[in-house]
């Protein structure tokens, strides 16, 4: 861990570029229970190996489109809690990768059509659930 501090730890200015973050979004993960920094005897923030591991965590899980709600779930409660989060998680993912097909199986059918105006063709309305029907 590259150190801005004589002990190895980092300020949040520091820690924030390394990520390529604003401070105040340590600062705003710090408010909501995410990050717990230690401070220093001026009562600076300073964030040791745990806090930067603790960041790419939050990030990570944000990535995976989890809420920060999910991520200090994850992060502070036991296995029973993380379970039922994950078991949310999973399922919100599962409707949203869901959602992704639908949308995958629009554009293709999009793509495949030649009319001037694909709301005219049959395919295309099946593929969106309009079953009226009409000349192709």
């Amino acid at each position: 861990m590259r150190s801005s501090e004589p002990n190895g730890t980092l300020g949040i200015g520091a820690l924030a570029e390394r990520f390529g973050l604003a401070p105040h979004v340590l600062r705003y993960w710090e408010s909501v229970g995410l990050l717990s920094p230690a401070r220093d005897t001026a009562g600076r923030r300073v964030y040791g190996a745990g806090d930067v591991v603790r960041v790419a965590v939050v990030l990570r899980g944000k990535r995976a489109g989890l809420s920060l709600d999910a991520i200090r779930a994850l992060a502070t409660g036991g296995p029973a809690d993380r379970r039922a989060v994950l078991r949310r998680e999973a399922e919100e993912l599962r409707a949203r990768v869901a959602a992704a097909r639908d949308s995958l199986a629009l554009v293709e059918c999009a793509l495949r059509c030649d009319r001037e105006d694909m709301t005219g063709c049959r395919h295309f309305r099946a593929v969106v659930g309009d079953t009226t029907t009409g000349s192709e």
